[in-house]
């Protein structure tokens, strides 16, 4: 029997779930670089199907993508490995369905999706939902005691582990655990935040913190969530970094590290991180005007940390910052180099950085006033009322 052949009689035999999961672990091996010998003609295969039928192998099955909803806004299509504070990776819901539908609670899974599918095709979508937040409710109570026992997470994570090889999916299952518990505030949260935020004043810092507070009281250990569905108004990402800056007494890291929004820097370094694998994504297929644009943000976020967080280089922050700036230069390196010396390069272009231009230092030193007269006000606001 040929190849192909063998390739076609092996994926028959799995389930349409099964055959997307593998989909997306395989991408998702692809994507971190890792040689897969004999993966191609699988990859080949899986992605022919999916495509033809006009479905997504990431997107899960009608049942279980209702209840997963309120996690939408905070899924990412990344690395289910690469760190994302306050995000949960979409290829990490198929492997944890398959643990729920299998494992974890089985025989109400079964009859949960087949209660969905009737009152689908009969157009009931009131009954629809309550059944769909009754079932939430009750994998929120099992997660809670699965999760709660040593011995059982250790069984759990086992079994887990036999859906997908991402080390990082236990540590998901953790967060729709949170996340899930505090799915109507995070909802309300979202609705109550501004459509897009173009720029991240001081007003709308002082809203947006108001309701984080609210927030906060009765969900503490979901408030990474809150802050990544906030991220994701803002037109400019490392802006979120200012709801830590403008709480803090000043802008020395340390400051801002004690702040109850510290974690929005980290937040920041996790896209920087996501960016980086994009950009060198795009340089493996050749879209250098893609590669560009990741650059460019790449760049311009550095800026705006060095400049914003004082003695950033002293810090956690700043020696994963080096890193990553590091690693992209490498990045950038290697794709300038495979041209002749006398050849320009656009990704080795000046241009890119228009922190160094004249009109980039000149607005590094206003900011730098700025933050100096904000000091010196703070300051004297604090004699004041000493006296």
């Amino acid at each position: 029997m040929a190849l192909i052949d063998q390739i076609q009689e092996f994926l028959q035999r799995l389930t349409p779930l099964t055959r997307g999961s593998l989909l997306t672990e395989l991408e998702r091996l692809e994507v971190c670089g890792a040689e897969i010998p004999g993966a191609a003609p699988v990859l080949e295969k899986l992605r022919a199907e999916f495509r033809a039928d006009g479905s997504n192998a990431s997107r899960v099955s009608h049942p279980s993508r209702l209840f997963f909803a309120p996690l939408e806004p905070l899924l990412i299509d990344a690395d289910p490995d690469h760190a994302n504070s306050g995000r949960i990776s979409r290829g990490s819901l198929s492997p944890i369905w398959e643990w729920i539908s299998r494992d974890l609670l089985p025989t109400m899974a079964r009859d949960y999706a087949g209660a969905v599918n009737k009152l689908i095709a009969s157009d009931n979508q009131k009954e629809v939902q309550r059944v769909v937040d009754t079932f939430q409710t009750k994998v929120v109570k099992s997660l809670e005691n699965t999760l709660g026992s040593p011995d059982a997470t250790r069984q759990a994570q086992a079994k887990l582990a036999t859906y997908t090889t991402a080390r990082s999916v236990p540590h998901d299952l953790n967060k729709i655990l949170c996340a899930m518990r505090a799915r109507v505030a995070l909802a309300k949260f979202n609705d109550a935040l501004p459509v897009k935020i173009a720029e991240f004043s001081d007003t709308l810092v002082a809203k947006v913190e108001s309701l984080l507070k609210l927030f906060e009281k009765k969900h503490a250990d979901a408030l990474p969530f809150a802050l990544a569905l906030v991220a994701r108004r803002l037109k400019t990402p490392w802006q979120l970094i200012r709801l830590a800056s403008k709480a803090a007494p000043s802008k020395n890291a340390a400051d801002i590290a004690a702040t109850p929004y510290a974690i929005t820097v980290s937040m920041v370094l996790d896209r920087l991180d996501i960016r980086r694998t994009a950009l060198r994504v795009a340089l493996k297929n050749n879209r250098v005007l893609v590669a560009k644009e990741i650059l460019t943000e790449i760049y311009d976020t550095e800026y705006a940390l060095r400049v914003r967080i004082d003695q950033l280089d002293e810090s956690e922050w700043g020696r994963r910052l080096e890193n990553l700036i590091s690693a992209t230069a490498t990045l950038v390196e290697a794709e300038v180099s495979r041209f002749p010396d006398n050849v320009g390069h656009v990704l080795g272009s000046r241009s890119l950085r228009g922190h160094l231009s004249l009109s980039g230092r000149l607005t590094y030193l206003a900011w730098k006033g700025r933050d100096a007269l904000a000091g010196g006000a703070a300051f004297c606001r604090k004699l004041v009322s000493a006296g």
